[in-house]
């Protein structure tokens, strides 16, 4: 059964540069007796907001019908249903005795493996097929975050640098993998309503004691340990591969490398473009990548500083996939993966995103897309980052957007085989 009105309190992104979230808090919600009894006993729910607390997210789903999704039959969905097919093959992978999701939206693996089996007998390339496969085996629900179903997309991408395997007056700045003495721990295998949320830090004497801070790092912290992958010609992009999570490495011989995300140090994330406008160096409406990366190479020693204000740390592992690897463990789709906050919003579901593109026509872009990685920047049950792509043209489109926006999950009928 799917219990869809309960409220919930509760890689690094290019998209966190302005600190947008929304006040974060644990704590209960007080709901009126009889909206929790229609909540607990009802498929299709009615939304009450009586009681609720100002600036906390909570998770609503309203159900439509398709016909009511805007633009709906205009996609390509014969592409969206590539991507979900490669969610099926993690799930297929999976235990049929668990759950996705955090028991506010939650599936059975089970369940998940019949719709699967359905999507891998599609038409390979049919938009046809791919649409009625969609339409019957999902019912979309427009996400609310209490009243409302605005909320902000950016985008992300795949980096380019230049680096080396070994150090060099050009190549001084190393990229490390995991430390060994870095331990994470996933709270939600204590408490189901903290799935999601994850804490990091070191073994000292047998205590878990904070990580090494960015500034602790660059100052010499790891040194020693042999941690360092190979090296990058510039701090500015090492710092963006950061947020970015994963990126390509092109060698002084023309080859390529590709390295993902292996762990974090678990310090709080710092937005630098927001540091940048309480200084009045940029308006809110100047923040981009580009702005920040002009800015930061016109001041080198101040921008040190700066970026050693965002406390987080990326560790990074050698990838041999043909692409970066999402949260959910699957390689990610162009213009068709989305990152979500994991408290809300399972892995592997598809999802009907309408937003705008970047720029000043700011074209409609409406799509179907498919919840496959997360990151530390993604708060609210109304929030998303879609990976646009690899290299410079992605990063221009990814460094400007930050677009108001709603999306409609589809949430699997009962499969019936």
């Amino acid at each position: 059964m799917l219990n869809l009105m309960i409220p919930i309190g509760l890689w690094w992104r290019l998209t966190a540069l302005i600190d947008i979230r929304p006040s974060l808090k644990f704590s209960s919600l007080k709901m009126v007796g009889l909206a929790l009894l229609i909540t607990a006993c009802s498929r299709h729910p009615i939304a009450t907001y009586d009681k609720q607390i100002e600036g906390e997210n909570n998770l609503f789903l309203n159900e439509v019908s398709f016909k009511n999704v805007p633009g709906w039959v205009a996609d390509n969905h014969s592409e969206a249903l590539v991507a979900f097919l490669k969610s099926c093959k993690k799930i297929n992978s999976t235990s049929a005795n668990i759950k996705l999701g955090n028991g506010k939206i939650s599936i059975s693996v089970e369940d998940w493996k019949k719709i699967c089996a359905v999507g891998s007998k599609v038409k390979y390339g049919s938009k046809i097929e791919s649409q009625y496969f969609f339409e019957s085996n999902f019912t979309p629900y427009l996400i609310k975050n209490n009243y409302k179903s605005t909320g902000i997309f950016t985008g992300y991408y795949e980096p380019q640098l230049q680096g080396s395997w070994s150090p060099s007056v050009k190549y001084q700045f190393p990229i490390y993998g995991r430390p060994k003495d870095l331990v994470s721990i996933d709270l939600g295998a204590f408490r189901s309503e903290l799935i999601g949320t994850q804490l990091a830090g070191r073994k000292f004497k047998n205590k878990i004691v904070p990580y090494h801070t960015r500034a602790e790092i660059n100052s010499g912290a790891l040194k020693g340990q042999q941690l360092e992958l190979l090296w990058v010609d510039s701090a500015i992009e090492a710092f963006f591969l950061h947020i970015q999570g994963s990126g390509q490495i092109v060698f002084p011989d023309g080859s390529l490398l590709r390295i993902g995300f292996a762990a974090r140090n678990g310090q709080r994330y710092t937005p630098i473009g927001r540091e940048l406008i309480a200084m009045k160096v940029l308006k809110p409406n100047q923040v981009s990548l580009q702005s920040i990366q002009a800015w930061l190479a016109a001041n080198p020693l101040a921008g040190l500083k700066l970026m050693e204000k965002n406390k987080a740390f990326i560790f990074f592992r050698i990838l041999n996939e043909k692409g970066p690897i999402g949260a959910q463990g699957v390689v990610l789709t162009p213009g068709r993966s989305l990152a979500v906050d994991r408290k809300f919003i399972p892995l592997g579901l598809p999802i009907w995103l309408v937003t705008t593109e970047p720029g000043i026509d700011e074209k409609p872009l409406r799509r179907l897309v498919v919840t496959q990685d997360t990151g530390s920047a993604i708060k609210g049950p109304v929030r998303g980052d879609l990976f646009i792509g690899h290299g410079f043209k992605a990063g221009m489109v990814a460094g400007q957007m930050k677009q108001p926006g709603k999306y409609f999950i589809l949430i699997p009928k009962k499969p019936i085989l």
